[in-house]
């Protein structure tokens, strides 16, 4: 069936003001989006920082009364103090959302070898190392140029026979690609309960041998490491983590760090010059990846 959708052009501290006066109004949902494409990177710990211009969008059923949501918007506008608000009330067409949801992803190469495929979509290339994985519960399907950062430096090393550990797992998806390029085994080290679920559903989704995965929560044993860590998080965590994720890699090995933005890079790096000789930092729209050699 067709909706009904009221759209509203306001400012951040106006915002839960017209977020609540909507779902008074009966809106079944109310979404934030940014009008003018400004990022809002990293936040403070407990905050939901908002954009200078914020649009709200109410979906209502289509049978719901305009006559009575129009004047009570207006009314919450005046009371914030803005006398002429930017609002548009429209119907929207009935469409078959999941249906468009699925549509909009799709298989995206990797460096050489490695393509993530949706598993309602058609393999690209028999022959290349397919990880197979749905948007889900858990951050991490390669479309974000952090994930897509660390994918092309796995396809671009030598995974064979190594430990891999991907701390941050989400949906495991660096962890399973260590595998299907080649790894022995992989430790996936997340907070999030979700995180550890969607790991192994993926994992099984694309036949890896249950003895080759782990996934565990904090705290871990204290010996844990491995040839190969990936840890994609953000750079805040990353710095303030040095100690713990530096320990996690075995003399010799390599470590790949993202989840920073590039005028980050610098902390991220000194945090980590202590325990690692630097091999490269590769930007990818604002991005980066910082990649290093253990030497202690």
């Amino acid at each position: 069936m067709p909706w009904l959708q009221i759209r509203i052009h306001t400012t951040p501290d106006h915002a839960p003001a017209f977020e609540d006066t909507l779902l008074e109004c009966g809106a079944l949902v109310v979404t934030f989006e940014d009008v003018h494409d400004d990022p809002v990177y990293e936040p403070e710990l407990n905050t939901t920082p908002l954009w200078k211009n914020t649009k709200i969008t109410g979906l209502f059923e289509a049978d719901a009364d305009v006559e009575h949501i129009r004047p009570v918007v207006e009314h919450k506008a005046v009371g914030l103090g803005e006398i002429d608000i930017d609002m548009k009330i429209e119907i929207l067409e009935d469409k078959d959302w999941e249906r468009e949801w699925m549509d909009s992803y799709h298989p995206i190469q990797f460096g050489k070898r490695l393509w993530v495929c949706p598993s309602w979509r058609e393999v690209p290339d028999p022959d290349a190392i397919t990880l197979m994985l749905d948007p889900g519960l858990a951050f991490g399907t390669g479309t974000h140029p952090t994930t897509a950062l660390c994918l092309q430096w796995l396809d671009s090393i030598d995974c064979q026979d190594k430990t891999i550990i991907d701390y941050g797992c989400g949906s495991g998806i660096l962890g399973i690609a260590g595998l299907l390029l080649g790894a022995n085994n992989m430790v996936g080290i997340d907070i999030d309960p979700q995180a550890v679920q969607a790991t192994q559903a993926n994992a099984e989704r694309n036949k890896i041998d249950p003895s080759r995965l782990e996934v565990k929560l904090p705290p871990y044993e204290s010996d844990l490491q491995a040839d190969v860590v990936v840890a994609n998080i953000l750079a805040g965590p990353l710095a303030q983590l040095a100690p713990t994720i530096s320990a996690l890699v075995k003399k010799g090995g390599q470590l790949a760090l993202s989840g920073i933005l590039a005028n980050q890079a610098q902390e991220v790096i000194e945090a980590y010059e202590e325990w690692f000789t630097i091999d490269s930092v590769v930007e990818k729209e604002e991005w980066v990846r910082i990649v290093g050699t253990k030497n202690i």
